[in-house]
């Protein structure tokens, strides 16, 4: 058990934690003022990149069956959440391999597999992912880049990707290009291409983009002109591209809650340890109330976070089906709430928030800076809800119902086991709703019988209960919108909002009842469960003692991926 005290897997974690730790004196590579140094000067973080491949987390990008890491997804966040507690523009700029390789893992050959997953182990390869281009936005059936037949069986490229993390850095880039003149859902297909073999002169990188945040990652694009590829860089069939992409992001947006539970956790430790030492009116700032209270908050709604992403992740392995609805609550939930906590936690700390050079280096700001762009990764959060409004018809019908896969949520629920990953099982559309959302009122049921057996708190059953029927106002709202439309009305957004802030609290439910036993757990999955009704329902105060158990224990050392880490030392 890691000390978040959820389960995430702590092997590769706790040797990039340890490292991390060790680099970050005597100006090293995590160091805070090189950090600093670096994101004015636009450049990208190079010597920590290296740092992380020396510490193998390119293991994690890989499946265990192509020598990756053993515990999956999982696994995968743990390590760039690591990262990103640190430095979210490192996280960004190392993680795009995975997301650059994962087309591969979900539709490529067994050969294909095998040839990726050795370029990423032996030789770190850095791959990328080229979906967007100019002036298209998200809409990726806009996309002109083309992908001609060849006579010698390959294909010719012409057209611009762009922005693109690590289209400059990156040696390997998955390419979704039209492969139909009249496009369409079957019109694109995605193709692995080598940089390094394509011939001279066709193909150009295009210039780094200055960005707000992630100032240093190699936010740039890539121009074909004639460049041809062979026939086995073709990833799945031919106008399998789009359909690819849309499972592959399923993965791509859960892994996107590890930059927010990094600069979630990385904000609240450094407000924490600035009050604990801050002197006012005779005392210190972290023994008023309404510091306490800010504090507290932002601690369980990093807990909230931290269970929604861990449920998501594992859903990945034991509720693969439903993965299109659960990447979606997470990509959309995760970061919107964090961003809300990273902003009151910005007013408690006043100034210093703001300055660059004046407080711990100017790491607040440029944390606060760096995270803002997760909710634009691989769908902003608009689309993702959309998504979401998409399937609300069956996911309304199935809340009433409580029809829910109850092996495969007791399986995401069980920390102590992990499935592989099928990427087969990948869909579209889900069948079976969200069983995390749909199980809820069972789960608040099971809770009672344990509070009155006094094996977990009172207050977790009745809070438990209250989102139960949180989920039963919304289901009722959900079904009165009716069939979705192509004006999707504004309530149908913040209802996607409210049934994300439900997934949240329910995957809190559910890891509750997997482990009741264990106090320290059992307090912080109720703190989070007392801050996912604050947020559902605008008014509602948790009570005030509520959140005092998780602002305790950030005093205490955090052994996080297997390290002894203080409030004051993480900002020392």
């Amino acid at each position: 058990m890691t000390a978040t005290g959820l389960g995430w897997p702590s092997g590769l974690p706790a040797a990039l934690d340890a490292a991390i730790q060790g680099s970050r004196a005597a100006d090293g590579p995590f160091a805070a003022a090189r950090s600093a140094r670096l994101d004015a000067r636009e450049e990208f973080p190079a010597e920590a990149c290296a740092l992380l491949d020396g510490c193998g987390i390119a293991r994690a990008y890989v499946p265990a069956e192509f020598g990756g890491a053993p515990g999956g997804l999982p696994e995968l966040l743990a390590s760039l959440r690591t990262v990103a507690r640190h430095d979210v523009t490192v996280a960004v700029a190392h993680g795009k391999t995975f997301l650059g390789a994962v087309s591969t893992w979900v539709a490529g050959s067994a050969e294909q597999r095998r040839a990726l997953a050795r370029r990423i182990l032996d030789e770190d390869a850095v791959v990328s992912w080229g979906l967007t281009e100019p002036g298209r936005g998200s809409d990726l059936l806009a996309g002109r880049l083309t992908a001609t037949a060849t006579e010698a069986g390959g294909r010719r490229l012409d057209g611009t990707k762009w922005p693109v993390n690590n289209a400059t850095r990156g040696e390997l880039i998955s390419v979704l290009a039209r492969t139909s003149p009249q496009g369409g859902a079957r019109g694109f297909s995605l193709f692995l291409v080598d940089k390094n073999r394509l011939a001279e002169g066709s193909w150009r990188p295009l210039p780094k983009e200055p960005t707000h945040g992630i100032r240093g990652a190699d936010i740039s694009g890539i121009r074909f002109d004639g460049a041809e590829v062979p026939a086995g860089a073709l990833t799945g069939r031919v106008g399998d591209g789009l359909e690819i992409v849309l499972k592959s992001l399923q993965l791509t947006r859960t892994v996107c809650c590890s930059l927010s539970l990094g600069a979630g956790e990385h904000a609240l430790r450094l407000v924490h340890a600035f009050a604990e030492r801050r002197a006012l009116y005779g005392t210190t700032l972290l023994r008023l109330p309404l510091a306490r209270r800010v504090l507290g908050r932002a601690a369980a709604t990093v807990a909230l976070a931290d269970a929604a992403s861990l449920m998501a992740a594992r859903s990945a392995h034991c509720l693969t089906g439903e993965m299109s609805v659960v990447s979606a609550l997470a990509k959309a939930g995760v970061p919107a709430i964090v961003q809300q906590t990273i902003d009151e936690l910005a007013e408690l700390l006043g100034a210093r928030g703001f300055l660059t050079d004046r407080h711990v280096d100017g790491m607040f700001q440029k944390l606060e800076r760096d995270h803002r762009v997760v909710a634009i990764f691989d769908g902003s959060t608009a689309v993702n809800r959309s998504a979401l409004i998409a399937q609300f018809p069956l996911l309304g019908r199935l809340a009433h119902s409580g029809a829910h896969d109850a092996a495969g949520l007791a399986a995401a629920a069980d920390v102590s086991a992990l499935p592989a990953l099928d990427h087969g099982a990948l869909r579209l559309m889900s069948r079976t709703g969200c069983s995390v959302v749909q199980g809820l009122s069972a789960a608040a049921g099971r809770l009672g019988g344990l509070a009155a057996a006094g094996a977990v708190p009172q207050r977790a059953h009745e809070v438990a209960a209250a989102l139960a029927q949180e989920v039963t106002a919304v289901a009722d709202a959900v079904t009165a919108l009716g069939p979705a439309t192509r004006d999707t009305p504004p309530e149908a957004f913040a209802l996607a909002r409210r049934y994300e802030l439900c997934f949240a609290g329910a995957s809190a439910t559910h890891l509750l009842l997997a482990d009741p036993a264990d106090e320290a757990r059992a307090l912080r999955l109720t703190a989070a469960l007392e801050r996912s009704l604050e947020l559902l329902r605008p008014g509602h105060e948790a009570p005030p003692d509520a959140y005092e158990p998780v602002l305790t224990a950030l005093a205490e050392p955090d052994a996080s991926a297997g390290a002894a880490v203080t409030a004051k030392e993480l900002i020392a």
